[in-house]
């Protein structure tokens, strides 16, 4: 565990971005998007990518992604209905692992409401043994390092 304190970062720090539509069930009692909610964006965030970039068959790829790790810091609150931009890159590429960070931006924002942490293993998909990172994945990761 770091002892860096989380800090918000600015739209400049990302590399790619997709758009989500808060949904009305997204808030909860307290008027705000529940925190369970961002960790179902940074998934979406990152297998959208990985999809888009023909890197995962949801239903026939040999290798799989599994989260092992997730975190996330909240500076400002984001409601429904609202439009936000989640930012991805790829903070650490290791042998058979993904660090990627996400950051959730009100849209038009500048600097993010919320900054999560996302980390992959790649595995077998039978056998759910951890296998290197495929050299297709680890050419793509470069469009999402700084």
């Amino acid at each position: 565990m770091s002892d860096t304190k989380p800090r918000r970062q600015q739209r400049s720090d990302w590399l790619h971005f997709l758009e989500i539509q808060t949904r009305w069930g997204d808030n909860d009692v307290y008027g705000h998007v529940n925190n369970t909610v961002y960790y179902s964006w940074f998934d979406t965030a990152v297998n959208h990518w990985l999809i888009r970039k023909g890197l995962l068959d949801l239903e026939h790829s040999r290798i799989v992604s599994l989260v092992v790790e997730t975190g996330c810091s909240y500076f400002e609150s984001v409601t429904y209905p609202e439009q936000i931009d989640i930012g991805l890159r790829a903070d650490r590429i290791g042998t058979s692992s993904v660090t990627y960070a996400l950051g959730v931006f009100r849209k038009g924002a500048q600097e993010t409401a919320a900054v999560g942490r996302f980390v992959h293993v790649t595995v077998d998909r039978e056998t759910r043994r951890p296998v290197p990172l495929p050299e297709a994945l680890r050419l793509a990761l470069r469009e999402l390092t700084a």
